[in-house]
């Protein structure tokens, strides 16, 4: 019976070492971590496409070749024709002739000089400018501040002593004060009128714009720069409406752009215009302000082969890819 007490002992013995064992070995081994160190952009996807801010390059003057057009040279650099005639001082936007310069921006106003005032004399004294200080003249020292003269004397006291100290101090030479030097102001001298600064590129507000399609309808063509219309080509019916594809003003309504058949261009700031072209009605005037989805057209196939909306967007007067800005969602 001790025999079986004692071999029961040292089985439990032995268990209990190995359970030991395996727990010390399993502190060598840490918990598993997740990484919670991905970036963001991995869990949202892949971001939409934009387009790249190019600094504002339009050149400030403009040489008219044979074949332009007012109209055409204002929607190459984003500008409204009208703003150009006056700029260039042309009473019919029509006439233009080959050869001649145009001014591409605003003109600066004519500065004025205006001459400082100068500072009011001292005392009745006339205003005279300061003579130039002297290189030659010795420097102060400091010693010459200690004055050495009169030395004082003890004098017997007599009637002549008395009357020698009680004489007025006017008697004795006054020291002249140096006037203190009078400054004549500077008149600055007129600056020649100047075309004004180009202005500040890529403003982050212009740059964001809520942009919407302009109609409905399948896409026929895809942006391309080796064509001489940069857009894209939309599908639709006769009479479908054309929208306004971003709140703005109506820079240009009409057909006088060869190619583009009945024309409407907005200008939404600075930055961007959009074009909506070969339409067979238009519904909206020059000057007239706009907003995301209004009606300004009807689908047609004027200066086309068919019935369709070219439309394209401009940044700074050149064309950008209208798919990189546009909504993914495309009606139908």
């Amino acid at each position: 019976m001790i025999r079986s007490f004692y071999r029961g002992g040292l089985v439990a013995g032995m268990v209990l070492a190995v359970l030991l064992a395996a727990g010390c070995a399993s502190t060598h081994h840490p918990a598993p971590v997740s990484d919670r160190t991905r970036a963001p952009s991995q869990a949202q996807g892949k971001p939409a496409a934009t387009i790249v801010r190019e600094p504002d390059t339009r050149p400030d003057f403009y040489t008219v070749k044979r074949g332009d057009t007012l109209y055409m040279i204002a929607l190459d650099n984003g500008l409204d024709y009208k703003e150009l005639a006056e700029w260039n001082g042309i009473d019919n936007p029509n006439v233009i002739r080959s050869g001649q310069q145009l001014r591409l921006r605003a003109p600066a106003a004519t500065a004025v000089a205006t001459p400082l005032k100068a500072e009011p004399a001292v005392q009745g004294r006339p205003v005279t400018s300061a003579p130039a200080a002297s290189a030659s003249a010795p420097a102060a020292n400091a010693n010459d501040a200690v004055k050495s003269q009169p030395k004082g004397i003890k004098l017997p006291y007599s009637d002549q002593a008395l009357a020698q100290l009680s004489a007025p101090a006017a008697a004795a030479a006054p020291v002249p004060a140096a006037k203190p030097p009078m400054v004549v102001a500077a008149v600055p001298k007129a600056e020649p009128s100047r075309v004004e600064d180009k202005p500040a590129a890529n403003d982050d507000e212009d740059e964001k714009i809520d942009w919407g399609w302009p109609t409905a309808g399948k896409l026929l063509t895809s942006f391309n720069e080796a064509t001489n219309l940069k857009g894209i080509g939309i599908a639709g019916k006769a009479g479908q409406p054309v929208i306004a594809s971003a709140p703005g003003k109506v820079l240009y309504s009409g057909d006088g752009i060869r190619g583009y058949g009945k024309l409407v261009i907005i200008k939404h700031n600075k930055v961007f215009l959009s074009v909506y072209a070969h339409n067979s009605l238009i519904t909206v005037k020059e000057g007239q302000t706009v907003v995301k989805g209004q009606k300004i057209a009807e689908m047609g196939n004027s200066d086309a082969d068919q019935v369709k909306l070219h439309f394209e967007i401009r940044r700074f007067g050149k064309p950008v890819d209208p798919i990189k800005l546009l909504p993914a969602d495309r009606p139908t």
